[in-house]
C-alpha cells in the first residue's frame, strides 16, 4: 500500500514538473529522504533540507550519496535562483506560515516550485484529520494554493494542480479508480501544485 501510495504521489509530482535529468532541485522538509530519492532515481541533481537534527542524521546516514543540509523553509540558506525547482511533499502542511514559505521557495527557484498537500476535500481528511501521524497538520483546498500563488512576487506565469489518492486503502477497487479517474478532480487525499 505505501509503496502504491509513494509511486502515485511521486508521478503526479513529475508529471506536473516535467523535469529534464541534470535539473536541480531542492526537496525541503526532506524528512526520511523518500521523496529526497525518488526525485534523485529521475536524474535530478538533488539536495535535500530537513530542520529536525534526528531526521537529518536519519536522512544523510540512509542516503549518504545525497547532500542533506539543515534549514528552515521559511528562510531559505541558499542565494535566489539556487535550484531549477524548490519542492515541498506534505511538510508543508506543517508549516505555520505556508505563505512565507512558499515565498522563500519561489525565491530560490529559477524554473518553478511544486507542493504536495493534503486535501481538505477528499475521503483521506474525512478518515484521518487529527489522528496519528496527520495530528497537527493543516489540509488545504486548490483553492488555498491559487491564493498563495497570487500572492507569490514576482508573479508566476502559471500554476496547475492535480489530485490522487482518491480510496486510501490500496485496495483493488482503490487502484482500479485511480487509473480511470482524472486528477483534475478535486478529491484525492493528495493535492499537487506547480507553480512556473
Amino acid at each position: 500500500k505505501g509503496t502504491w501510495i509513494g509511486d502515485l504521489e511521486t508521478g503526479l509530482l513529475l508529471d506536473l514538473l516535467r523535469p529534464d535529468p541534470g535539473m536541480s532541485l531542492l526537496d525541503t522538509g526532506s524528512g526520511t529522504g523518500y521523496f529526497t530519492r525518488r526525485f534523485a532515481e529521475t536524474g535530478l541533481r538533488v539536495t535535500g533540507l530537513e530542520p529536525d537534527p534526528g531526521m537529518l542524521d536519519y536522512a544523510r546516514h540512509k542516503h549518504p550519496d545525497i547532500p542533506f543540509v539543515r534549514g528552515d523553509v521559511t528562510a531559505l540558506p541558499f542565494r535566489e535562483q539556487s535550484f531549477d525547482f524548490v519542492a515541498a511533499v506534505t511538510s508543508l502542511c506543517f508549516v505555520a506560515k505556508p505563505q512565507l514559505a512558499l515565498q522563500e521557495m519561489w525565491r530560490a527557484a529559477r524554473r518553478g516550485i511544486i507542493v504536495g498537500l493534503l486535501n481538505r476535500r477528499s475521503l483521506l481528511y474525512r478518515r484521518k484529520a487529527g489522528k496519528g501521524g496527520y495530528a497537527g497538520a493543516r489540509w488545504d483546498t486548490p483553492d488555498d494554493a491559487r491564493g498563495w500563488g497570487a500572492r507569490l512576487d514576482p508573479p508566476p506565469h502559471s500554476i496547475r494542480w492535480r489530485t490522487a489518492v482518491f480510496l486510501p486503502d490500496g485496495s483493488v477497487t482503490a487502484r482500479t479508480l485511480e487509473r480511470v479517474l482524472p486528477g483534475r478532480l478535486p478529491w484525492g487525499g493528495f493535492l499537487a501544485v506547480s507553480w512556473t
